[in-house]
Order: C-alpha cells, then structure tokens, then sequence
C-alpha cells in the first residue's frame, strides 16, 4: 500500500474561532499554528500548506503567567544604525492585543514561504466581534 501524499489544489480548508478569553496567550497560540500548519489532519504533510483558517477572538482578555506582563519586551529593528526598538507586553497588551497574538503565533510557524502563506489565513480580534460569519466558522475547542 503506498503512502498518500496530499496535493496543493485537493486541500479542503475550513474555518474555526479561537477564543483567548482567560486563556494563557502562548498556549492560544500554539494552538493556533497547530490548526494553520494542519497537523491537526490526518492527511498532513510538512511539505504541503493544508492548514485552515483561523479566527482568533477576545485577545484583549489573554493571559500572560508569571510576571512576563512587567518584564517580557518585544524587540524589533528598524534597519537604520541604532535602530533597536523596544516595547513592554503589558503596553502591548494594551493599546494592540491583537499583534501581541499575531507575533506569538508567527514565532511558532516556519520561517520560510509557507509559513508566511499560513500566517496570512491568520485573523485576530481585540474583542469578539468578527466579520467572519459568512464563512460559517466553527468553534475550536482547547
């Protein structure tokens, strides 16, 4: 018996709601790219994009443990000489909760082609509000 090998054009993708409410951001996230990578079907294959979209909402109510609100920084570099920038998470968390999830999720996909293709099917929402629902998505449980 031979082993099935997916095809780019055959991938079925659906639609499912993430919600962060009271839930540790990182393991929101990891769920997340778990779902946009398509591990979770049994038809997966690392070297073919067959993960689904994914809606995550609520992301002003994550949840960060321990005192990674107070020390936790993201950097970033502007390409001119001395360009290092920095921001706390817990100013993060406030003024855009939504790329505080959409950079934690990006950490966990590759870094490469498909992995900027998968980030695209990526949607995150400051609260639970969405403009999804033509796309009938289905709630992604924990």
């Amino acid at each position: 018996m031979s082993t099935y090998m997916p095809k780019a054009n055959e991938v079925n993708r659906k639609w499912y709601v993430l919600d962060a409410t009271d839930k540790p951001l990182g393991r929101v996230a990891a769920q997340a790219a778990h779902i946009l990578r398509g591990k979770h079907k049994p038809t997966y294959a690392p070297h073919v994009d067959c993960g689904d979209h994914v809606i995550i909402i609520n992301c002003e109510k994550a949840v960060l443990t321990g005192k990674k609100l107070e020390n936790k920084k993201f950097y970033w570099h502007t390409g001119w000489i001395g360009g290092l920038k920095s921001v706390s998470y817990k100013e993060l968390m406030e003024t855009k909760p939504e790329k505080a999830m959409m950079i934690a999720v990006n950490g966990m996909l590759p870094n490469n082609t498909q992995g900027r293709n998968q980030l695209k099917r990526l949607r995150t929402y400051r609260n639970a509000a969405h403009k999804h629902e033509a796309q009938k998505p289905v709630a992604y449980e924990l």
